[in-house]
Formats: structure tokens, sequence, C-alpha cells
């Protein structure tokens, strides 16, 4: 039981189809789960790691604002660095139970350059612009895309884009995007458009948020986002190895 890798957009990255977001494994406070959890101790991240890796996973979605997700990531993740599509972001940390924003120069430089070392890396496959919902205001206003984009050119980062929170901020992101992370489920499919628009672009889609954080028809709701053209990868954020093992046979039976 192995999910094939494809192409994400044009960008030259083939990734699966399923991908695993690590929120759960750094951050148990101030989140949109219905239910608590533990954070899994190091053995069960590993375990959790060499399953996905197991069933063809290989991105893999993180983000300063997930706590501790990078520094575990960077000490346990398995296998070769060249086997894995690290996914992270910049312009949100989390520092004392609440989220700051920053989206200026030196601070995404800063993130990325932590999230380098946090990661035990010396390259970062994609970086996005971690929204706080001013898309545009990120986009138009600040130096947030042009500093990914030089750290582009300086081959510390592959692929650049933004998490969006609207659908405006992702159409005018899409001149200077190589990938878009956007909310897709049953409940919310505003961004369809904009998967499209981003398919005839050859921009990569990424998808948060396609079983509402937990809420409603969970196997419904990734089987819309798998199955909507244009769509990458969907990332799923979970600790629960027979939650990973269900989501990948839900995928297979596509």
């Amino acid at each position: 039981m192995r999910l094939e890798p494809k192409p994400l957009g044009d960008c030259g990255i083939s990734v699966s189809p399923l991908s695993l977001g690590t929120v759960k494994l750094g951050r148990n406070t101030a989140v949109k789960y219905p239910s608590t959890f533990s954070l899994p101790s190091d053995e069960e991240v590993i375990s959790l790691l060499e399953m996905a890796r197991e069933f063809g996973i290989n991105l893999i979605d993180t983000a300063p604002a997930y706590g501790t997700s990078e520094e575990r990531l960077g000490r346990l993740l398995p296998g070769l660095r060249k086997d894995w599509v690290i996914c992270t972001k910049a312009g949100e940390t989390f520092v004392d139970g609440q989220s700051i924003y920053d989206f200026s120069r030196s601070a995404i430089e800063s993130s990325v350059r932590q999230s380098l070392h946090n990661l035990r890396t010396d390259y970062l496959d994609v970086v996005l612009i971690h929204s706080d919902g001013r898309d545009l205001e990120i986009l138009n206003e600040t130096d947030a895309m042009q500093t990914l984009q030089k750290l582009k050119d300086e081959g510390l980062v592959r692929l650049i884009g933004i998490s969006t929170k609207t659908v405006e901020g992702g159409f005018s992101a899409l001149d200077v995007s190589d990938v878009l992370m956007v909310t897709l489920n049953l409940k919310d499919q505003t961004q369809l458009p904009l998967i499209r628009a981003a398919e005839e672009r050859g921009c990569g889609i990424l998808v948060k948020k396609a079983m509402a954080s937990g809420h409603g028809d969970a196997t419904a709701n990734l089987k819309f986002s798998l199955s909507t053209p244009g769509v990458g990868s969907v990332v799923l954020g979970t600790i629960n190895p027979d939650h990973l093992k269900q989501n990948v046979e839900t995928a297979l039976a596509l």
C-alpha cells in the first residue's frame, strides 16, 4: 500500500497526494481542533514518520508557529534528506501562547535561516508566507515575497509562495508564487476558482484544512479535496497511526 508521487504544478518537484502536517508534533495550545491532545513522545514521532515514509508520503509540512515541530523534525526525520520534501513557513511565530506576526525583510530572512538550523538542512524545498489574513497588504505593502525570492536566488529555498486566507490574496500571489496553500473542504469551496487558475499557470497547490479541522465527515471531505483537479497534495495533520492508515486507504481507493 503505497502512494505514487505526482508533479506539484510545473515546479519540478513531485509530491505524494497526501502529506503530513506536523502542528501536533510541537504545539497543543490555541489550536482549532475539537478535542485536546498530548504531544507525542520521540518514539511515537519516529514511528509515525516511518509509517508515513512506508506509505509513500514524502511531503512534510511544518512552521515556526508549530511550537517545537521544526526542531523535532530536524532530530527525528528518518532516512535521507533528499527523500523528503520539506515545506515550512515564515511570518508567524508562537510565543507565550499567542501568535506574533512580522512580515518585514529582516524577520522573514531570520525566520528562514532559523528554520534551516532547526531542520538541520542547508536548503528548504518550499517556504510559504504564513498569512494572518491580510493577504493583499502582505503582498503589496511588505517585502515578504521579495525577501523569499532573494533567498530562493541564493539557493536556500527551492520554491516560494503564501499560505493564503483570501481568494483575492491568492490571485494576487499567482504572479510571484511557485506554490500556494489554500483551504478546501466541502463546507469551504471558495478557493476553487483560484485552484483552477493556478493549474492553468502551473502553480502548485497544497490544500490545508481539508477535513475542516476535524469538523464534519472526514472521509467525504478528504475525497473531495483529493479529487479536485489542480490539487498537488492534501496536508493532513495527525499523530494517530490508525487515522494515517485510513487516510492513505481513502486516497488509494480513488
